[in-house]
């Protein structure tokens, strides 16, 4: 059975390695485990299938944030919880995005760069601070945190699951869940 529910899109954003992805697995893992309608839009599995001719210019990363943006309209507007998990860099377009979707809500995923090169597992940060990869957000581009989120992450010093259970609260408050998060999923600490 599949519950009536309204749809949002859950946008969570944040420097690469702060946990954004890991967080919004965990969360969707258990809307679907309460039989919610969610899709999980991962920046780069976007990037590779629906991106894959942009680069990573300014203008190339705000396109990018534009189609994952529309794609999560769609969905939202037939009442599925669309998860997106981009680092989306850049105020202007986060804030463009939220405009066009009748029922957003921002997550910033919040862990100091320092954290964030720790758990960097593809060594991107190595390369981008050796100059291998140019124009990379938090070392040679910038990253603009949101003004007013719905909700903030810190991953520095919150567990996993304290992070799902922010959002999930904030979620139910807001009468896109109508029940309370149970510990569904298992989460241990990254």
């Amino acid at each position: 059975m599949v519950l009536e529910q309204r749809g949002v899109t859950i946008w969570f954003t944040g420097l690469s390695g702060a946990g954004k992805t890991t967080i919004a697995k965990f969360l969707e893992k258990d809307l679907r485990k309460q039989k919610y309608k969610v899709e999980l839009l991962d920046g780069d599995i976007v990037r590779q299938n629906l991106s894959k001719d942009l680069g990573f210019s300014k203008e190339n990363r705000e396109e990018n944030i534009r189609r994952i943006g529309f794609v999560a309209n769609l969905l939202t507007r037939n009442d599925v919880i669309v998860i997106v998990s981009a680092i989306s860099p850049y105020r202007q377009i986060r804030d463009e995005v939220r405009l066009q979707i009748r029922d957003f809500v921002e997550v910033y995923v919040n862990a100091p760069l320092s954290v964030c090169e720790k758990r960097d597992v593809k060594g991107l940060y190595k390369k981008a601070r050796t100059g291998e990869i140019k124009g990379f957000t938090g070392i040679d581009d910038f990253y603009e945190p949101p003004l007013n989120p719905e909700v903030e992450c810190q991953t520095d010093c919150e567990t996993i699951t304290e992070s799902v259970t922010k959002v999930w609260t904030q979620l139910k408050r807001f009468g896109y869940v109508h029940s309370e998060r149970e510990a569904l999923t298992p989460i241990r600490n990254a």
